[in-house]
């Protein structure tokens, strides 16, 4: 198992990342969550198979359609558990 932090800076907000990062990944089988941030960057945490979860942050190098990613900065944590499923939260 892996967790990781990941802060997602550029044009993030206003492009749907949060809900494309939620349907990405549930498709890679990795749970937690995704806010945006009032500095106008996104913020995750991931947690799953250590595989999935790089497979995750990669993706957020690039994001969706629209998305113009210049900075991801994944930092890893504990594995804590206790994440049911991957939500948006406030």
């Amino acid at each position: 198992m892996k967790r990781v932090r990941i802060r997602i800076s550029g044009v993030v907000q206003g492009v749907g990342f949060r809900f494309c990062c939620r349907r990405e990944a549930l498709a890679l089988g990795v749970r937690g969550w995704v806010r945006n941030r009032l500095d106008g960057s996104v913020e995750a945490v991931a947690e799953g198979a250590a595989g999935a979860v790089d497979r995750f942050v990669d993706w957020c190098r690039t994001g969706p359609r629209g998305a113009r990613v210049t900075g991801v900065e994944a930092v890893d944590e504990p594995d804590a558990g206790g994440f049911e499923e991957f939500e948006i939260v406030p």
